[in-house]
């Protein structure tokens, strides 16, 4: 996973293939132009071959999808990602960076070659080098870090890993600061929890499987409740407003150690664990 309140709007749903190769050609422009794509026919032709390349990677993903549990998603996520970017990337990195797809498709070739020069320059702290897969989407970027065909070079996949890890700390970054405006505003974080439940929906089967079970029901929890931080009272509609005592003895242990800490700001421990509880989800 990338580290979540990891929150992709995707859906793995039966008949979609079709829908993605027409959106990844929409989507894979950006992506041509960073890799230094230049007149008609070269931009075409890379457009037709990556759009070609997720439509198969999104049909491969709806596939394992319907035959794996969310359990063994989970677990095949985790293994996939030690090999992508974890310990196992790193042992193998000389045979990784030396990968060459096993292709005569000379924009293939380059692609693979500028995802190794992009990796090694960002694991340097460099920016000089584009990112090959820049501007795809979260659902495209996940296709292809869990892609286990050999269509792309592991350099390829972890390129695209930054890009989506790079996303969502942008966004992460965007939601935070909502959700301290909230606050601000009305003493509550009912909006922000309906944001992080929507951007979960939105994720790919593969990415919501690395989250706690009842990760959405959690969150639903607290929309409904829609506690004030400020007054200490649930105010949720269809109920008379709860006191905090009250509330204490509706709520999950998890909820009431949090709300035990009403004095707290929500960037404290209400904002925080929510987005704490993404990055450490296990499944």
């Amino acid at each position: 996973m990338i580290g979540s309140i990891g929150l992709y709007s995707t859906t793995q749903a039966g008949g979609a293939t079709a829908f993605k190769a027409a959106s990844a050609t929409e989507r894979v422009s950006e992506a041509s132009e960073n890799q230094g794509a230049s007149g008609t026919q070269g931009g075409t032709e890379t457009i037709s071959t990556l759009a070609r390349q997720l439509a198969a990677s999104a049909s491969r993903a709806e596939e394992r999808d319907k035959t794996l549990t969310r359990s063994e998603l989970a677990d095949k996520a985790k293994s996939i990602l030690n090999q992508v970017v974890g310990n196992a990337y790193y042992a193998n990195k000389t045979r990784h960076d030396s990968e060459v797809p096993k292709t005569d498709d000379p924009e293939l070739l380059a692609r693979a070659k500028q995802a190794t020069a992009f990796v090694n320059d960002a694991a340097q702290g460099g920016h000089s080098i584009k990112n090959p897969f820049a501007g795809l989407s979260q659902e495209q970027l996940s296709n292809i870090i869990y892609d286990e065909s050999g269509i792309y070079t592991v350099n390829e996949r972890h390129a695209a890993w930054r890009e989506s890890y790079d996303q969502e700390e942008a966004w992460r970054v965007k939601v935070a600061q909502q959700a301290m405006d909230e606050y601000n505003r009305t003493g509550k974080l009912t909006n922000f929890f309906s944001e992080v439940l929507e951007h979960y929906k939105s994720l790919p089967a593969i990415e919501q499987a690395q989250y706690p079970k009842g990760y959405a029901a959690d969150l639903q929890s607290k929309i409904d409740l829609d506690f004030n931080y400020r007054t200490h009272r649930a105010e949720g509609k269809d109920k008379a407003p709860l006191s905090l005592i009250e509330t204490l003895f509706e709520q999950s242990p998890q909820q009431t150690d949090e709300l035990r800490h009403k004095n707290d700001a929500p960037d404290s421990f209400a904002t925080k664990h929510a987005l704490r509880q993404e990055s450490s989800g296990t499944g």
